[in-house]
């Protein structure tokens, strides 16, 4: 009977070992994860910045997106509007504040006058101007475009009173057809989206 244990718990050993062994080979098989972070606009390629009062200081969010963009998987869409979740191609921070920092980043570079802080920010700083920006939809095809629709609002902070509620749409063809160029796509939406905002500052701050 002892005889029997012994081998049972011999063949059960073998077994285990081989299990792991094989796993251990099959790693370096594995496709490494990509990670890819959204960039803002090179300040030597903005052809038209827009100054306003040097002392005004802007809030930039919260920027909220979809639930189904949520994750960091990098998300598309196939041909029948299935969503498709890119296991190795993923964003190298959550999406909703990479998203908060490309626009701040593009708003220092659009208004090089002013002064910006995200949120959430500490109550001592004298915001006059909070931008709120929610991605109503985000949308990709990788072998089609992206279509982008944000709804965005500039508040008076000192006042509490919303000034501007605006609805943006950007319909653009993702090139090259690849996850890089989905992130380059949607950088460059989010520059439009930028300067979009940016026209609208500074409609508030010459009249203010």
């Amino acid at each position: 009977m002892k005889q029997v244990v012994i081998r049972s718990c011999a063949v059960m050993g073998v077994a285990c070992l081989a299990l792991v062994l094989n796993g251990c080979m099959s790693v370096p098989n594995s496709p490494t994860p990509r990670f890819y972070m959204l960039q803002a606009v090179d300040g030597n390629q903005v052809s038209k910045k827009t100054n306003i009062t040097s002392d005004v200081v802007i809030g930039v969010g919260p920027v909220k997106i979809p639930e189904y963009q949520d994750r960091p998987q990098i998300v598309t869409q196939d041909k029948e509007k299935m969503l498709k979740f890119a296991q190795f191609d993923r964003w190298g921070e959550p999406l909703d504040l990479g998203m908060r920092r490309l626009i701040g980043e593009n708003l220092a570079v659009m208004l090089p006058e002013a002064n910006f802080t995200l949120y959430p920010w500490n109550s001592s700083v004298p915001v006059k101007y909070q931008v709120v920006v929610e991605i109503i939809q985000l949308d990709s095809k990788l072998d089609e475009d992206m279509f982008l629709v944000a709804q965005w609002l500039v508040i008076d902070v000192q006042n509490s009173k919303t000034m501007i509620i605006k609805r943006s749409e950007f319909r653009q063809s993702i090139i090259p057809q690849n996850y890089s160029g989905l992130v380059k796509t949607l950088s460059m939406a989010c520059a439009s989206l930028s300067s979009e905002i940016v026209e609208a500052l500074a409609t508030l701050d010459t009249h203010s």
